[in-house]
């Protein structure tokens, strides 16, 4: 009988370290996230395509570039001017992308299953936006990057669709190829908070004045 092949979770070999960081870092909690299905849409936002799009999810689409909204049970994430990635929590990839390309179909657009094109790592707490900054360029004070707001860029050396979820709660999809690379990132980044944790005044300087 052949040998049954089970799927893992990209980041599983690094819970364990993840876990222990989260522990020992007051102020700080990372973990892997559980897989969800993810459809990349595309069709024109403004006009029946968006507004039909809209009606099939519940929600309008995010018009306004770098910003996110809530679904049922996921997020519809703006990537560009006429694509979105949609994620759910409780989804069946095919059926998504069936129904919605079905949708779509009549404006000239697309789905697309993407779901085991990214994974997702989760990052709270009062120095996780500290953390970022060691590795990121935006400009990740709460009234730069406010919660609703996201954007594709660079954490450490690798490519990542970074979400504001929270005041101190992000959300970090990466390509699973790159996932590993991203979790040694934040364990390595982080030894600075357990040597040197961040005083009130280094904060403050992430903090709304």
């Amino acid at each position: 009988m052949a040998d049954t092949l089970f799927r893992t979770h990209p980041l599983a070999h690094r819970r364990a370290a993840l876990a222990e960081l989260s522990a020992a870092v007051g102020g700080l909690s990372v973990y892997p996230e559980d897989e969800v299905a993810a459809v990349d849409l595309r069709v024109g936002p403004v006009g029946p395509g968006g507004d039909a799009l809209g009606r099939a999810l519940g929600t309008a689409l995010p018009a306004e570039p770098n910003t996110w909204t809530h679904t049922a049970d996921g997020q519809l994430i703006w990537l560009g001017p006429d694509e979105w990635l949609l994620t759910s929590a409780g989804g069946d990839p095919a059926e998504l992308e069936r129904e919605l390309g079905w949708v779509v179909s009549a404006f000239d657009g697309a789905a697309v299953d993407v779901s085991a094109q990214r994974t997702s790592l989760r990052l709270r707490g009062e120095l996780a936006r500290e953390l970022l900054s060691l590795g990121c360029s935006l400009d990740l004070r709460p009234t730069a990057f406010p919660a609703g707001t996201c954007a594709q860029t660079h954490v450490g050396q690798t490519v990542v669709l970074l979400l504001a979820l929270g005041a101190d709660d992000f959300r970090l999809f990466v390509r699973q190829s790159f996932a590993g690379y991203l979790a040694d990132w934040v364990l390595d980044t982080a030894e600075e908070l357990r040597a040197a944790p961040c005083h009130p005044a280094a904060l403050a300087n992430l903090s709304e004045e």
